[in-house]
């Protein structure tokens, strides 16, 4: 099982705070998956997947939602929207 930094995201409409993430990424680990198979991979236990804003390490986690399964971050204890201010991949 790998743990693995995200550090971008891809988003349906970048602008919009309700449109879902549709990749994640890393550039430096020359990576970009789409959410799906992040979502999969969580679940499978195959990898674990975290962003680090701020020095402060938050893992990621599957939340199932009205429109299905999607991705947020969790730390000290809370779901919180870390992933939305990650940069986009290119």
């Amino acid at each position: 099982m790998a743990d693995v930094q995200v550090t971008c995201i891809n988003k349906q409409d970048r602008n919009s705070t309700h449109e879902g993430i549709t990749h994640l990424g890393n550039p430096a680990g020359n990576w970009k998956w789409p959410r799906a198979d992040v979502i999969a991979s969580i679940e499978a236990g195959t990898n674990t997947f975290y962003t680090k804003v701020n020095g402060i390490r938050a893992n990621i986690g599957v939340v199932q939602g009205p429109n299905g399964k999607y991705v947020r971050t969790y730390a000290d204890g809370k779901w919180n929207d870390n992933l939305l201010a990650l940069p986009e991949c290119q």
